[in-house]
């Protein structure tokens, strides 16, 4: 199918050699460096299903390795993992980090719960800690000055654990002054504290521990803290939450968009996204999750990393994050709604033997089998390249005002949702599109859907759940405990 104006022009000014390069041109450049290091070379059937595969998106690499591969400098993965730690060097650290990560086009995640509270006792100079809030604005600050990669915007998330002193200012930290608001709205542009960073509260064993028990020390604070974050998602959109809990207890180290998760501080994930609305049979979709996890399996081998401790835990892990985008196109193409379908599930199915997959390949290719391998990044831009949904998001909206970076300053466009455009125009009637604000009246069902696919998925799930504006009929503080409970 013939690439369309908008997803052209996003890939000419995003990922495109020179801005020049067809998309045929770019498949074949990626798949040659990628492959390589693996020994697998162009003449060979494996090379040219890959390359095939990308050319008609039914599988699409994260926009890292659309547009690092083949440059001398080639970090194709995607965010960094990390950890701040208590001391002067791990202050000066996690910023450092932070900065070779955003340099070399890596998002950032860092988790802040072991930094002491602000106003704690230091022992050794007789002062007072800053907490770890300081910190995490010292991070933003870099990333609101670097251009990521060279090339776009940073991205950049925050965790902070429930029971940490400061925690309940963290989570009101971005309520900003109705005189910061004004200048915000006036300018998109203005520095407003931390409004380059995503923020989570996390949420582990302790927590529900206290929460559900009325005699646990905690208790109040649990409830407090709870609440506190609910009301203010509800008003503000953040912050979120982070769950760590059951067999993944531990793995609180999250990237940016909080797909892929860790233990390990300088991990890293690696993402690309099989295209379900282009895919037209489950053998089909059985040899894309094989086409794709061999592709990001060689990509751990040939990615470069911003610094030695990354290689490090990259080769112990090797994690993979091979996700799904257009599934609720399929879903709509196939007349079903937004909710467990069990044509679906034979596709999910094929979907999770990315496991086993991958095991095989790298047993072949003589490297460590990759811990997990399935995480579902939004695919904000590959999406849009893509002309599909995002992740498993709904369609946006049919029509829609959209921000884009262009150089240093902040544009907008009016775009035409094109998977709602091409629904209609073979027949479907646009009533029966269901969309992120329909959907936004059912939360619910939002929920439960994203929890019946993460079944299927070992790391875990981007999505954004659109709600309606503070302070309408559907949410307000009198619809806060409905929300909560």
């Amino acid at each position: 199918m013939e690439m369309g104006t908008f997803a052209r022009t996003i890939f000419q000014r995003t990922y495109a050699m020179n801005g020049t390069e067809t998309w045929e041109e770019m498949a074949n450049r990626v798949v040659k460096n990628v492959m390589a290091d693996v020994g697998v070379d162009m003449r060979m059937s494996l090379a040219k299903d890959i390359r095939q595969a990308i050319i008609d998106r039914k599988f699409i690499p994260a926009g890292r390795y659309l547009y690092s591969a083949g440059r001398p400098y080639h970090q194709c993965c995607n965010c960094l993992l990390m950890r701040a730690h208590d001391s002067r060097e791990g202050w000066s650290e996690v910023v450092g980090k932070a900065c070779k990560a955003l340099m070399t086009g890596a998002g950032v995640g860092v988790v802040y719960s072991d930094v002491r509270h602000e106003g704690a006792f230091i022992r050794k100079t007789g002062g007072v800690a800053s907490g770890p809030i300081p910190l995490m604005q010292m991070v933003n600050e870099a990333g609101r000055g670097i251009r990521q990669g060279g090339s776009r915007r940073s991205a950049i998330w925050a965790g902070l654990h429930w029971n940490h002193p400061d925690c309940v200012e963290f989570i009101q930290m971005k309520n900003w002054s109705p005189e910061v608001r004004a200048l915000k709205e006036k300018d998109y542009n203005f520095p407003a504290p931390m409004d380059g960073t995503n923020v989570s509260v996390i949420l582990d064993d302790a927590f529900f521990k206290a929460y559900n028990d009325e005699k646990h020390k905690d208790n109040t604070l649990a409830r407090t803290v709870y609440w506190t974050t609910v009301r203010q998602m509800l008003k503000t959109a953040e912050p979120g939450f982070s769950i760590d809990v059951g067999p993944n207890k531990g793995e609180n180290l999250r990237n940016a968009c909080t797909e892929v998760t860790s233990k390990d501080d300088s991990d890293i994930c690696n993402l690309g996204s099989i295209n379900m609305a282009r895919i037209e049979s489950l053998e089909e979709m059985e040899r894309v999750v094989e086409l794709g996890t061999m592709f990001l399996l060689a990509g751990t081998v040939y990615s470069d990393v911003p610094y030695a401790k990354v290689d490090q835990i990259r080769t112990k892990n090797r994690r993979l994050g091979l996700g799904l985008m257009g599934l609720h196109e399929w879903l709509l193409k196939k007349g079903k709604r937004y909710e467990p379908d069990a044509e679906l599930e034979k596709y999910l199915q094929a979907y999770a033997k990315s496991t086993e997959i991958a095991a095989k390949w790298a047993n072949e290719w003589e490297l460590s089998a990759p811990v997990k391998t399935r995480a579902i990044a939004p695919t904000g831009t590959i999406g849009i390249v893509a002309e599909t949904t995002t992740g498993i998001e709904p369609i946006f909206c049919v029509a829609y005002k959209r921000r884009y970076l262009k150089g240093n300053v902040v544009h907008y466009q009016y775009v035409v949702d094109p998977t709602a455009q091409k629904l209609i125009e073979a027949g479907v009637s646009p009533d029966s599109i269901e969309d992120a604000y329909v959907l936004a009246e059912s939360v619910e069902r939002r929920v439960a859907f994203q929890a019946w696919v993460q079944q299927f998925v070992d790391h875990s799930i981007s999505s954004t759940i659109n709600l309606p504006a503070w302070g309408s009929e559907v949410n307000n503080a009198k619809t806060v405990d409905e929300f909560g409970n």
